[in-house]
C-alpha cells in the first residue's frame, strides 16, 4: 500500500463521459486508486462531461469530425484545471494530445476481441443474403464486406444500450461491440459471440483504458503511477505507433494487435478499403523495448503497400 497522497479535503476529480461504459471505466480507475492508497470513494469525484461525439448521434463520425469528438471537451476541462484526470477508452484517443496533457497510464487490458450481436443467429454465417448489419464503425464495415460482401451494411451509432435498443426494434439484424464493453458493464445476457482475432482483427487499442493527466501534476503522477500496468502500456505502445504512422483516424478502416510473449512482441496490422474490396495484412516481431520502431515500421511498409489514394472514399 502506497503513501496517501490524496486526501478527502481534496478530491481527486475523474472526468468521463456519461455512458454507462464511460462511468463503469471512472468507477474502475477510482476503485483502482482507493485500493493503492487505501482511501474511501468519497475522496473521488465522477464528473461527466458531455462531448460533441455523445451530442451528434444522427451522423456518422466522419461527417463530425473523427475520434477527438469523443475527448475535445474532456481535455478542454483537463486543461482548465476542473477536473484532475480524464478516464479514455483508448480506442478513441487520437495518437497527438494537446500540449500541457500526458497519456501514460493505462489499465489492464480487458478482452480484445469483438463481439457478433444477433438475437436470430449465432455465427455471420449463419446469416441469410441481403441482410441488414449495423455498426458505426468503418473498420467494422470494411471487414465484414470483405468476408461478406452480400450483406446490407447500414449507419449503427450510440452507446451499448442504444445500439441494443436499435437491434430489439428491428432496425437490424445484427450488430457489433467490444467484448471488452460487455464484460465491464456485467452484460453476460446479451446473445453475443466472440471473434477471434484471426477473423476480425480489433481496432488499434481495443479493450484498454487510458488515464490522461496535466504534465506538470505531481500528485495526479505520484497516484497514477501506482496503477499503470506496465504490459498493457508496452502493447499499445506498438499499436499507437502505427495508428500514427499510418495517419488514422475514424475515417481510415486500420486494425491492429500487440500481444507478448515474455520480453518479446509481436504486432499483426491491417489496413482494408472502405468497402472491403482489398485487405492488407502484416506481422512482425521483436523486443519489447523496440515497441515503438516495431509499430512505426510496420505502418511505412502497409502504406508502401497499399499506395496513394488506397482509403479514399468508395462507398
Amino acid at each position: 500500500m502506497a503513501d496517501q497522497p490524496c486526501s478527502p479535503d481534496a478530491p481527486l476529480k475523474i472526468g468521463t463521459r456519461g455512458s454507462p461504459l464511460a462511468l463503469a471505466q471512472a468507477h474502475e480507475t477510482a476503485a483502482r486508486l482507493g485500493a493503492a492508497f487505501d482511501l474511501p470513494q468519497d475522496t473521488f469525484e465522477i464528473v461527466v462531461i458531455k462531448t460533441t461525439g455523445d451530442r451528434v448521434i444522427d451522423r456518422p463520425l466522419k461527417e463530425i469530425g473523427g475520434k477527438g469528438l469523443f475527448t475535445k471537451e474532456i481535455e478542454e476541462a483537463l486543461l482548465a484545471g476542473q477536473i484532475d484526470i480524464a478516464v479514455h477508452s483508448m480506442k478513441d484517443m487520437p495518437t497527438e494530445q494537446p500540449m500541457g496533457l500526458l497519456l501514460d497510464t493505462f489499465l489492464p487490458r480487458e478482452d480484445v476481441r469483438d463481439a457478433f450481436i444477433s438475437d436470430r443467429y449465432r455465427r455471420l454465417s449463419e446469416m441469410p443474403q441481403g441482410l441488414r448489419v449495423g455498426t458505426s464503425s468503418l473498420r467494422r464495415r470494411a471487414q465484414l464486406l470483405a468476408a461478406r460482401p452480400d450483406l446490407d451494411v447500414v449507419e449503427f451509432r450510440g452507446n451499448v444500450q442504444t445500439r441494443l435498443a436499435k437491434l430489439r426494434d428491428g432496425v437490424a439484424a445484427g450488430t457489433f461491440l467490444a467484448m471488452a464493453g460487455l464484460n465491464r458493464l456485467g452484460l453476460a445476457d446479451i446473445p453475443a459471440t466472440a471473434l477471434e482475432p484471426e477473423d476480425m482483427l480489433p481496432a488499434i487499442a481495443q479493450g484498454a483504458i487510458g488515464i490522461e493527466r496535466r504534465a506538470e501534476d505531481a500528485r495526479a503522477e505520484e497516484m497514477l503511477a501506482a496503477i499503470h500496468d506496465r504490459d498493457t502500456g508496452i502493447r499499445l505502445t506498438a499499436e499507437r505507433a502505427l495508428l500514427a504512422g499510418l495517419d488514422g483516424s475514424c475515417e481510415t478502416p486500420i486494425a491492429g494487435l500487440a500481444t507478448l510473449d515474455g520480453e518479446t512482441l509481436h504486432l499483426r496490422g491491417e489496413v482494408l478499403r472502405t468497402d472491403g474490396s482489398k485487405r492488407i495484412t502484416d506481422a512482425a516481431s521483436g523486443p519489447i523495448e523496440d515497441a515503438a520502431h516495431i509499430g512505426h515500421a510496420m505502418a511505412l511498409r502497409l502504406l508502401s503497400e497499399a499506395g496513394p489514394g488506397f482509403f479514399d472514399e468508395t462507398l
